[in-house]
């Protein structure tokens, strides 16, 4: 269970945000400068809040009058808008870049089938400037997932797509949700996605909630061998565009 409860003052107006977040899909909807992605800076500890809180599943990452626990102990994913690629590296290293997992043997039984399902496993040793938008769309996720988060944080992650593409990503997206069964937030411009995705959409004015809306989906929470069984049985059959 993810809570927020904080208030920041920025430029032009207060954030002032309160939600609660099970193990589902939120997705921040608003007008650009709204506070949709100070929110998520602030939950991955790269923003402080004023005042308020922030505890997923007990861990406290903020809590007012105490020193806030630093982002690289959060264990959170985080998808930038530009997908935040280190040039230098080949898609493979991208990946592996903070993989918890050190033995080789290990790390590449678990990141196999989720190249698989994602559909880069051809990619590894090319470089982020030799492939195209969707596929360092795909590279950005894998790595995000790939560090095993307990929270992934999605900013516009399917905005740069052609439409076509950005509605298989979504589908995706919801299919790797499936897989690991922990909150996802999305920071989204389009309403049709918004609700596509959404098991919560939070409409954002002016740092604050104006309209909550929520549906049920009726899901069961995955073992991390249970994801790697479900990665292992779609992998062979996924179809990602090129």
């Amino acid at each position: 269970m993810l809570t927020v409860q904080i208030q920041k003052q920025l430029a032009h107006f207060q954030l002032d945000i309160s939600f609660q977040l099970k193990q589902q899909i939120l997705v921040l909807f608003g007008p650009s400068g709204s506070g949709k992605t100070t929110i998520l800076n602030c939950i991955a500890g790269l923003v402080t809040p004023d005042s308020g809180s922030i505890v997923l599943n007990d861990r406290v990452f903020f809590a007012q009058g105490q020193k806030p626990l630093p982002p690289q102990k959060r264990n959170v994913g985080y998808l930038f808008q530009d997908y935040a690629l280190f040039p230098h590296m080949t898609v493979e290293k991208n990946i592996r870049y903070g993989l918890k997992i050190k033995n080789q043997k290990d790390a590449d039984t678990f990141l196999r089938p989720l190249l698989q399902i994602l559909g880069i496993e051809h990619l590894r040793s090319k470089y982020p400037h030799q492939i195209s938008g969707g596929e360092k769309q795909r590279v950005a996720l894998a790595r995000a997932l790939a560090t095993e988060p307990s929270i992934l944080l999605l900013d516009e992650p399917l905005s740069a797509l052609d439409q076509k593409t950005r509605i298989q990503c979504q589908d995706e997206l919801l299919r790797l949700h499936q897989m690991w069964r922990i909150p996802f937030i999305i920071v989204t411009h389009d309403l049709n996605e918004a609700k596509k995705l959404g098991d919560i959409i939070i409409y954002l004015e002016q740092g604050k909630i104006i309209k909550k809306e929520e549906k049920e989906r009726i899901n069961e929470v995955a073992s991390t061998r249970e994801r790697q069984l479900l990665l292992s049985t779609v992998s062979a059959d996924s179809q990602w565009p090129g």
